[in-house]
């Protein structure tokens, strides 16, 4: 049924402490065993007439997935002898859910966790290293960005699911008009470009808003960029009032002014997808739906020629500032509440979603949007059969930070990114707050989380 609406820890999922290591990955090999023995023989388990497991996730910005996912829920449903309702709401909702079901001890069973809310909901949510253990030991084990966001003190409490790359989506031909023959590689050279193309009615798109992804994405990205960072490697000292945060909000102020269209100020992920199909912005921060869509909807979306828009679209990594290039990407993982009556139910659907077989059909569906949770998927044939366009996405996810940098990505760091600190610092530098006050206003904000 559907419904729309710290420790370290190896990437393979298991803990540091070997002996726990064994012994969990010992009990979690005959749970597995278990699992398939049921599924092998075609008898559904025991659970109680009527049982019902509520599970909740984002609206995919790749509907096709959704369909997929809804497709799977009456074979995950006859396997496990349960009815599995799914359900998807805006990503910008989760928060809001997970938060009213913890408070009032009920509501869905599992929920779709984004970057690293394992620690801002780690007593809120059951340990779950037999179901990741198993799952990264089977598959070349996770990505390096998962161990701190959902494993907490040495338990896992999410399960790694996917991640969700992005890149600069632009007008290969807009910017060649304006004399650029690739996408800028500095922040500087970007900037120069831009307010040409922005003088031509073609600006850059990018939201400032209270957003899940493409502001923080974008937001977190340029303050590493000049330098800058919410705290020192303990995460205890809050050392965002430096040269390197105040540059950056200088140079946003500017690029916003000259290059950017700048009602995108509250726009939301959804917001800069539509301006971009619509031809009213010459490039953006995204992930790959913005090319799936164009391509897969070819005969509606055209560009000014007539031409079908998903060939006029090319990628390219945020550009450079004076101290590099850096990348922040969504990973995407599921947690299993403390309060769910159906904790034995929620662990064998989660193994039965990630089986091969069940999370291939799905993978297939997202053409390069998500990489998987382990590093398995870069190996699927899929790749060779996608765009070129879409194949700097394979390997995207080896490289990304989490906020908390300079310090470790802790349940601060989650309500930092939360409260979008981060990004109403350059909210409100480019509505007018000058740059030093900006970012003395976030450092007041930080010092209220990290240093109380």
């Amino acid at each position: 049924m559907t419904t729309d609406n710290h420790e370290e820890a190896s990437t393979d999922g298991s803990q540091l402490d070997r002996r726990a290591f064994i012994k969990s990955t010992g009990v979690a090999a005959g749970v597995a065993a278990g699992l398939e023995g049921i599924l092998a023989s075609g008898r559904a388990p025991a659970f109680a007439q009527g049982t019902k497991l509520h599970w909740v996730r984002w609206v995919d910005f790749i509907p096709e997935s959704d369909v997929e996912l809804k497709r799977q829920m009456p074979e995950a449903s006859k396997a496990l002898g349960a009815e599995v309702v799914f359900e998807t709401i805006n990503a910008n909702d989760l928060q809001a859910r997970i938060t009213a079901a913890i408070q009032s001890g009920a509501g869905a069973d599992i929920f779709n966790f984004q970057y690293n809310w394992a620690h801002l909901y780690q007593n809120a949510v059951s340990d779950v290293s037999d179901v990741a253990g198993e799952l990264g030991k089977a598959e070349a084990g996770f990505y390096d960005v998962f161990p701190p966001s959902c494993n907490v003190n040495g338990k896992w409490l999410s399960v790694p699911h996917s991640i969700v790359g992005n890149a600069v989506a632009y007008r290969k031909s807009w910017l060649k008009d304006a004399g650029a023959s690739e996408f800028p590689k500095t922040w500087d050279d970007t900037r120069k470009l831009f307010a040409i193309l922005k003088k031509k009615g073609k600006p850059y798109g990018q939201t400032l808003g209270h957003t899940f992804g493409d502001a923080p994405t974008f937001t977190y990205t340029m303050l590493w960029a000049f330098g800058g960072a919410e705290t020192d490697k303990t995460g205890k000292k809050v050392v965002i009032n430096s040269s390197g945060a105040i540059e950056s909000v200088k140079f946003m102020q500017g690029f916003w002014k000259e290059c950017c269209d700048e009602g995108g100020l509250a726009w939301d992920d959804t917001n800069n997808n539509r301006a971009f199909h619509a031809g009213e912005i010459s490039a953006t921060l995204n992930g790959a739906s913005i090319y799936i869509v164009a391509k897969r909807q070819k005969e509606k979306l055209k560009d000014d020629k007539g031409e079908p828009l998903f060939q006029d679209i090319g990628h390219a990594p945020l550009p450079a500032g004076p101290a590099g290039a850096y990348l922040l990407f969504l990973n995407q993982s599921h947690a299993v509440m403390k309060y769910s009556k159906h904790q034995k139910l929620a662990k064998d659907f989660l193994r039965w979603l990630h089986k091969p077989e069940n999370y291939g059909k799905w993978f297939a569906t997202q053409e390069g949007y998500s990489v998987g949770g382990t590093k398995k998927w870069e190996n699927d044939p899929m790749w060779g059969k996608l765009d070129e366009p879409l194949k700097m996405f394979r390997t995207a996810a080896r490289n990304t930070r989490l906020f908390g940098y300079a310090g470790p990505s802790t349940a601060k760091a989650t309500e930092t990114f939360t409260k979008y600190i981060v990004t109403d610092m350059y909210a409100k530098g480019v509505q007018g707050m000058k740059a030093e006050d900006a970012v003395k206003w976030a450092e007041g904000e930080l010092k209220k989380i990290y240093e109380a």
